[in-house]
């Protein structure tokens, strides 16, 4: 494809990392985000999750989940030394490896580990795979949307669209909810849980719906959690300046962005179960962010069935963060 003109709509890890790739393919790129890019909104997964690079318990989910979601793990440092270099803030990508403990089918999980070539170690009943990475997703939107900024894609944030109407065969503008025509070539949506929302007359197959997930914040001395730390679909990991998270639920609560005294209290003890330390530690924050749920965490990653100009890269569940630099490479190798 020649350079176009194209318009990413969502502005979350995906679509920052999307417009990049198009960015550097030569394309003019608008990014069109409902809320700001890289702010601390309520709902928006993207800064709401932990950013672990990996698959929780990769051996139970399907090869396409777990190709996409280790072909973006790996490329995670070349894309955060990038972003370092050109923006001055790191997105703090940390080989912490992860720390599965018990219950888990052990011998499941080592064979997959071979198989997929992944390095693991036997820590009496805990298995340790040293490879996986953490991403400081907060930082790393700051850094996306310097770089974006820097290389001259257009940002349009508090920008809403309106739902695409049914029977075009192609789209040349979009609506917003104020009024205004945007105008493009391409278009491309990742706009996580609310992708369903704005396609939903025009994919009735795009299986999205928001799931919610809770987290807990806490700040401790630097050190004390050296791996990301799992167990019976709980997780923990510790950043670079002592910040622990603590999670997460799985919340079938449509887009509510609320948080409950009663998951608080369950996720605490979670944690304090699993990390002694943490008991009588104050709780820093606690928050939710709305996942785009999808059944077996496959994404949809192509063109639209009907609109031969509009692309979908959506529908990442619990993998956005993980799957991103992949998804957004296929998306830039499709239009190219």
């Amino acid at each position: 494809m020649a350079n176009k003109s194209v318009i990413v709509v969502g502005g979350g890890i995906v679509g920052c990392l999307t417009a990049m790739q198009l960015r550097k393919q030569g394309h003019t790129v608008t990014l069109v985000e409902r809320n700001i890019v890289a702010a601390q909104t309520s709902g928006e997964s993207s800064w709401a999750g932990a950013g672990i690079a990996f698959p929780l318990l990769p051996w139970f989910y399907q090869d396409v989940v777990n190709e996409l979601a280790l072909a973006g793990a790996r490329a995670y440092p070349a894309v955060s030394a990038e972003l370092f270099a050109e923006t001055g803030i790191d997105p703090e990508c940390t080989r912490s490896g992860m720390l599965i403990r018990p219950p888990f089918d052990r011998q499941q999980a080592i064979a997959w580990c071979h198989r997929f070539g992944l390095e693991v170690i036997q820590q009496g009943q805990d298995l340790l795979i040293p490879e996986v990475v953490q991403i400081r997703n907060p930082r790393l939107l700051q850094s996306l949307k310097a770089w974006l900024i820097k290389h001259g894609v257009t940002l349009r944030e508090q920008t809403q669209l309106m739902p695409l109407q049914e029977g075009a065969s192609s789209i040349k503008h979009w609506q917003t909810t104020s009024g205004e025509i945007l105008s493009a070539d391409v278009f491309v949506v990742t706009s996580g849980a609310w992708s369903f929302e704005l396609l939903k007359q025009t994919a009735l197959s795009l299986d999205i719906k928001p799931m919610r997930g809770q987290m807990l914040l806490y700040q401790m001395l630097p050190g004390l959690l050296p791996h990301i730390l799992y167990r019976d679909g709980f997780y923990m990991l510790q950043r670079r300046d002592g910040h622990l998270l603590a999670g997460s639920s799985l919340e079938d609560v449509g887009f509510d962005t609320g948080v409950t005294d009663s998951m608080r209290e369950e996720m605490l003890q979670k944690a304090e179960a699993m990390l002694p330390e943490l008991k009588g530690q104050p709780i820093v924050k606690h928050w939710s962010g709305l996942r785009p749920g999808t059944p077996h965490n496959i994404p949809t990653i192509g063109r639209h069935p009907q609109i031969e100009n509009l692309y979908l890269n959506t529908g990442h569940f619990r993998y956005g963060v993980t799957m991103a630099p992949e998804c957004a490479r296929r998306i830039a190798v499709l239009l190219a």
